[in-house]
């Protein structure tokens, strides 16, 4: 992937070297000011060398090679090279001892943009090798280069973690007499590998070490796009410290985040959702492969309330009077794009007492000890995972609370609050376990971008969905739902894949609709029927009005997946201000998906999806992962001409709209009936282009309701052939009108099998 990284362009640089050293967990202890609108506090690392985790890398891809027998495979990425062209890096001549940091209370001797650099003159680098190899140089030191923008960064240290009593336990040693980089590395190492069942023993130390004294000052610099860290001697990253604490404060433009007033007119600040993920929130590693757990304790003004992507429902603790401490934390690697954080003066709606059929979303689920169980094995690095939970795998409705404005409180609690039992049970009775073990939705400000966005452990909804009755709402929190499945328990390894997340959420809310109120099958199928025309027509004026090269749903084609020999990458349009409009990869990942449920049929579909949740839950995936166990899935009639080349050809890697489908030949047909007038030469155009003679009934059907209603003669064979043989298909309530006026068609119309068709020459 040899790219240059355009300063001016529209892609986004993934910068963090992510191949040489991983961030296992972070722990964050900030203060949210907001007469400042400035977040300010600190951030502990605990990071994993490469040796270590490519090891782990390799027992994860052996364990799904032996599974991909039986349909799961896992592709890996090559390396490739991605030079970066406004990445700076620091001089290897320079004196390091000439130092100007800032901590708190001292004097500012920030830059421009804010930012704190340890070293006076960093030396700019065009093309630099060392910008994207920042591995070991030899007689250079080890870079740790983390993803961050629109941060003032104000010191980096190394964390005594050997200081920590008790932490002996994690060394070969029984006492810590003689304390080095080696030994601290050594407990850090010990303490990211915790099993599982030990993960209240794991944070607890998180917590402890990350407030132990710092023994040493790390060098440090910033650019555009990446904090870059080193320490003078550290030539890999073995030797690198594995736990580093940084001094920080966000700025009031930075783009993470939004400071705004919520619709009572308080004021609040919510990650937005933003094109440069969190990099604007704290240093982190953006891409999605450094999936990490995290633990946060967040203090405001006691009138505020803290939302956080966490496991625990959180609440407040007072510290003094007028400020309260929030606490969540997450024991599931989840890439840290995924972290939420919103903090106003949200109101929390009351609930009715729940019924005993939903007792269930009493007693909030929390991974013990006691109830760790295996009930199946999983593919995933070892986390307390509900999969493998008997009492999690069998809970419809997970806990959940609401919050919003108080001024929406009314809205919320005639709309909203009936409406998520019933989505999440639905969802439930389709895939499965839940993967999250519990659900804070929030109604965001007016300012919000779109009508939803889904993170682990949290919703927030547009205040649009609020009126107009059930329908807009209850869809949108299936889509919300869906992602935590499609988008988070299981996310795209390569970010221009979205179509894995928004295509998979776009097909399921329509069934988890349907399932939520109840529907008979067939209105089931009728509802879903029309909100698919509803949306081809929406593709159709996506792709009139779109640039062609952002129609492709794989734009890297064979090197999607591909890094540099860092980790760093691009995101292709990353940062194009006409995406966030766009819905390509909603909608055409969702006819693709459609395509794919008919030719299996749903029952056969859907039961394949859950055995494809069930084996890549908890890791990342490329769209080749799920067609290649799909195809080895679907019976050898119903895969015909499929593979998975054809699939990249017709649907993921060509800009506009797929060849057509039966399904989409239906939809299309439908279009053209309630065209007024069609020429006999269209007509014509059209039975030669599709061979819609030769075509499935369904397509045959809407065909011959165009040969009747435009008197095309030529073809009338086509529709007594379908009388003869499909009888079936007329519908039962075209019968009820079988006495309508005859159009000046041939008496055999309007005989025997044919009364019912009559009404097909209008609706």
């Amino acid at each position: 992937m040899d790219m240059q990284l355009d300063p001016a362009g529209d892609d986004l640089p993934l910068m963090a070297n992510t191949s040489h050293i991983l961030v296992k967990h972070y722990v964050l202890d900030l203060d949210v000011d907001f007469e400042s609108q400035v977040i300010e506090g600190t951030i502990v690392l605990f990071l994993e060398d490469g040796d270590r985790f490519k090891k782990q890398n390799r027992s994860v891809e052996e364990a799904c090679q032996s599974e991909s027998n039986k349909g799961c495979k896992l592709g890996m990425p090559e390396p490739c090279h991605v030079p970066v062209t406004n990445a700076r890096t620091l001089s290897s001549e320079m004196e390091y001892n000439d130092c100007a940091i800032c901590s708190k209370g001292e004097k500012d001797t920030s830059d421009k943009d804010g930012n704190h650099d340890n070293q006076e003159h960093a030396a700019g680098v065009s093309s630099s090798k060392r910008c994207c190899d920042t591995g070991n140089h030899g007689s250079e030191e080890f870079l740790l280069v983390l993803d961050c923008c629109d941060l003032s960064v104000l010191k980096v240290e190394e964390v005594d973690v050997a200081a920590v009593p008790g932490m002996e336990k994690f060394t070969r040693s029984p006492e810590l007499t003689v304390v080095s980089e080696e030994l601290r590395n050594q407990i850090v190492r010990e303490l990211v590998t915790l099993p599982a069942n030990r993960w209240r023993e794991q944070l607890d130390y998180y917590a402890r070490c990350s407030q132990a004294a710092g023994c040493g000052e790390l060098l440090f610099d910033t650019d555009t796009w990446s904090l870059q860290i080193r320490k003078t001697g550290a030539q890999t990253a073995t030797d690198f410290p594995h736990a580093i604490r940084i001094w920080y404060k966000t700025k009031p433009e930075g783009r993470s985040v939004t400071w705004t007033s919520d619709q009572s007119g308080r004021p609040c600040v919510y990650t937005v959702g933003s094109p440069v993920n969190n990099r604007a929130l704290f240093p982190c590693q953006e891409p999605p492969v450094a999936m990490s757990t995290w633990q946060a304790t967040v203090r405001a003004a006691a009138s505020f309330v803290v939302l956080m992507s966490g496991e625990n429902s959180a609440k407040p603790t007072q510290l003094w009077e007028g400020c309260s401490s929030w606490y969540y934390y997450v024991t599931m690697p989840m890439p840290a794009s995924t972290f939420t954080i919103a903090v106003g003066c949200w109101t929390e709606l009351k609930m009715e007492p729940c019924s005993s059929g939903d007792s269930a979303t009493e007693t909030p689920f929390s991974p013990s000890e006691a109830d760790f169980r295996h009930v199946g094995v999983c593919s995933h690095m070892e986390y307390p995972c509900r999969f493998q939970n008997a009492f999690a795998t069998t809970q419809q409705i997970i806990p959940h609370r609401v919050f919003a404005p108080v001024c929406l409180t009314g809205a919320c609690q005639e709309t909203l609050l009936q409406l998520i039992p019933p989505c999440l049970s639905a969802a439930h009775s389709v895939l499965g376990t839940h993967p999250f073990s519990r659900l804070d939705v929030l109604i965001v400000p007016a300012n919000f971008p779109s009508l939803g966005m889904a993170s682990p452990h949290i919703m927030f909804l547009s205040q649009s969905i609020l009126t107009g009755g059930s329908h807009l709402c209850g869809t949108r929190l299936c889509h919300e739902i869906a992602h935590a499945w499609f988008g988070l328990a299981l996310g795209a390894r390569d970010w221009t894949e979205e179509w894995l997340s928004e295509g998979f959420a776009s097909h399921l809310e329509d069934v988890f609709w349907a399932a939520a109120q109840q529907l008979a099958p067939r209105e089931a199928r009728e509802q879903q029927e029309l909100r698919a025309c509803l949306r081809w027509r929406r593709l159709q004026d996506e792709m009139q009005s779109s640039p062609a090269e952002m129609q492709v749903l794989r734009p890297n084609k064979d090197k999607t997946g591909h890094t540099s020999d860092s980790g760093a990458s691009v995101i292709k349009h990353g940062l194009n201000p006409e995406k966030i409009f766009m819905q390509v990869h909603y909608l055409k990942g969702y006819f693709l998906l459609r395509f794919l449920a008919e030719r299996l049929g749903d029952e056969t579909y859907f039961s394949f999806l859950r055995k494809f949740v069930h084996a890549f839950h908890g890791q990342l995936i490329l769209s080749q992962d799920f067609l290649q166990m799909l195809l080895e899935n679907i019976p050898e009639e119903k895969r015909l001409e499929l593979s998975v080349e054809n699939i990249y050809q017709d649907w993921l890697e060509s800009s506009g709209i797929p060849k057509l489908l039966p399904d989409q030949l239906v939809l299309l047909l439908e279009h053209l009936l309630e065209q007024k007038t069609l020429s006999h030469r269209t007509l014509r155009s059209l039975q030669r282009t599709y061979q819609l003679q030769d075509q499935d009934a369904e397509v045959r059907h809407r065909w011959c309701e165009l040969i009747v209603k435009h008197k095309f003669t030529k073809a009338y064979e086509s529709v007594e052939r379908f009388l003869q043989e499909d009888q079936r298909l007329v519908p039962a309530r075209h019968a009820q009108k079988a006495d309508s006026r005859k159009r000046g068609l041939p008496p055999w119309i309007w005989s025997g099998a044919a009364l019912g068709f009559r009404v097909l020459l209008h609706r």
